[in-house]
């Protein structure tokens, strides 16, 4: 060849080149891509699972705002979550890293950027702990009920609670020992859901001899909050969005397992979004399917089971068929707690990696056999077994943890779109809103603000503290923890996640605060 033939120019492979982002985002490769893009899609959908969220909380709707808050509630809750998801996309294709949401603050925050980076972290911190409390203690329940029906055990708070810890723990050994056996199971379960969906709409559509008429689907209002007050009907019809709202949580997790995901610019937020719309459609058949069946509104809503679709099952498909269909939903909320473990580990693990939780050293090592933050998913673990303690003494605790989930999560998705819709600077990914971006991330953030304050407002009356609705005070003691410890401490040196400036020159890993 002679000296002035050009080199030919070699593309770089796609990892090298996911590598390559990552190391221009302030990291380097630790974790393995083993994701494809429709495993990174598997693990948010799992996680958001409808027949998960959907079924577990389907009876707060039931007595706050009837039909009307399960049908049309949940279309329209997904309308407005779907443009929540597409703004979270957009920030995320431009900086597809596990710390995702407070490193997305970090990089877009204009001044302080450490401080929004340190909120942000917590608030998601606080989420994903609550999520996956509530998503373990909804397989609980939904497993004691199944075992209720099929062998007679009694159902009870400590009964519930015991499930709970083995469905817990076991999924934290699965993420420990069966790194690939998780994301094997991750795929088969997108599918799962989606045929488990089908099945269930198919019997209850064929199967039982009368339905409700379509009109009391859609349009019924039911009010069994004990509230009397004028205007206490649509109340609790807001009051019972929780479940649409609480079920559309956990897609941040394709943006947390970014760093696992090949060309995660543009797969982690095909996830995000994909999930979500996904979702939607799914969930209104499974929705509309199941309020349709309804044989004995007032005795389903009551049922001694702890979750009226189990009985709505029995009742409008016989008790084998019944059986078979609760079955399905065991099985697909044992594959959403595992996702949300595993997403959970991930975002704690990057939390630490930067020094912000208390341990971190401990937190942020990654087991070299596996490649998996092994010391984070325990912590995960751990904490999320705490906020599930008080259902031992309080019968609102599960609508307690849902909406600690929702306010933590939604905090700490619209932060970063706020941030950047105040940025200039920001420069989009290859996934991206165009002229869209301001429009759907501001309709995005007027949205959340609106339902942080409907999810601390009391649930039942009278309010008593075994029906108190302590959402307000469980954040409240994180966000004023997280604020002291900022004062006190964390302020003197806690810098935020790294950042790099890359010119031809030369490439200088800095903090936020020095960029």
């Amino acid at each position: 060849m002679s000296a002035t033939t050009p080199e030919p120019v070699v593309a770089p492979a796609p990892d090298d080149a996911d590598e390559a982002l990552l190391a221009q985002l302030g990291y380097k490769q630790e974790l393995r891509r083993r994701l494809s893009t429709f495993s990174n899609f598997a693990v948010s959908f799992s996680i958001i699972s409808i027949l998960a969220g959907a079924i577990t909380s389907y009876g707060i709707a039931m007595n706050a705002g009837g039909p009307v808050s399960i049908t049309l509630g949940w279309l329209f809750v997904g309308g407005m979550v779907t443009l929540v998801a597409l703004a979270m996309a957009e920030v995320c294709s431009a900086y597809p890293t596990a710390g995702a949401l407070y490193w997305w603050a970090a990089a877009l925050a204009r001044r302080n950027r450490a401080a929004w980076a340190w909120f942000v972290g917590w608030f998601n911190f606080l989420g994903e702990v609550a999520v996956t409390a509530a998503i373990d203690f909804g397989a609980a329940t939904t497993t004691m009920a199944f075992l209720s029906l099929t062998t007679g055990v009694e159902v009870t708070k400590w009964s519930v609670f015991s499930a709970f810890v083995v469905i817990i723990v076991v999924h934290g050994l699965l993420n420990t020992f069966g790194v690939n056996l998780v994301k094997i199971l991750s795929d088969v379960s997108a599918w799962w859901h989606l045929v488990g969906v089908a099945v269930i709409v198919a019997v209850l559509a064929i199967v039982p001899d009368q339905h409700k008429p379509i009109s009391e689907v859609f349009f019924e209002v039911r009010n069994a909050t004990g509230f009397g007050f004028a205007g206490a009907a649509v109340y609790a019809v807001l009051i019972g969005l929780l479940m649409a709202q609480y079920t559309y949580t956990g897609y941040d997790a394709s943006a947390h397992v970014a760093e696992e995901t090949h060309d995660a610019a543009r797969n982690a937020p095909r996830g995000i979004v994909l999930s979500v719309v996904v979702s939607v459609i799914a969930g209104f058949f499974l929705l509309f399917a199941i309020t349709w069946s309804i044989q004995d509104y007032d005795a389903e809503a009551a049922t001694d089971l702890g979750l009226p679709p189990a009985q709505i099952f029995i009742d409008a498909a016989g008790s084998g068929l019944g059986k078979f269909l609760l079955f399905i939903c065991v099985v697909a909320q044992l594959f959403c707690g595992m996702a949300s473990v595993t997403a959970n580990s991930r975002m704690s693990y990057a939390f630490a990696r930067d020094g912000a939780l208390p341990g971190s050293r401990l937190w942020k090592k990654v087991n070299p056999r596996t490649g998996t933050p092994t010391n984070s998913i325990w912590l995960c673990v751990v904490c999320s077994t705490v906020l599930v303690l008080p259902s031992l003494v309080n019968t609102t605790a599960y609508l307690a943890v849902t909406s600690i989930a929702v306010i933590g999560l939604y905090i700490a998705y619209v932060v970063p779109v706020y941030l950047r819709l105040r940025n200039p600077d920001f420069r989009p990914g290859p996934w991206n809103l165009g002229r869209w971006s301001g429009p759907v991330g501001w309709t995005a953030i007027v949205w959340v603000a609106f339902i942080c304050v409907l999810f601390v407002l009391p649930t039942a009356s009278p309010i008593e503290l075994s029906n108190f609705n302590y959402t307000i005070v469980a954040v409240g003691v994180v966000g004023g923890a997280a604020w002291l410890w900022w004062i006190v401490s964390a302020r003197k040196w806690f810098t935020g996640p790294p950042r790099v400036a890359h010119s031809p020159e030369e490439t200088v890993v800095s903090s936020p605060e020095e960029s």
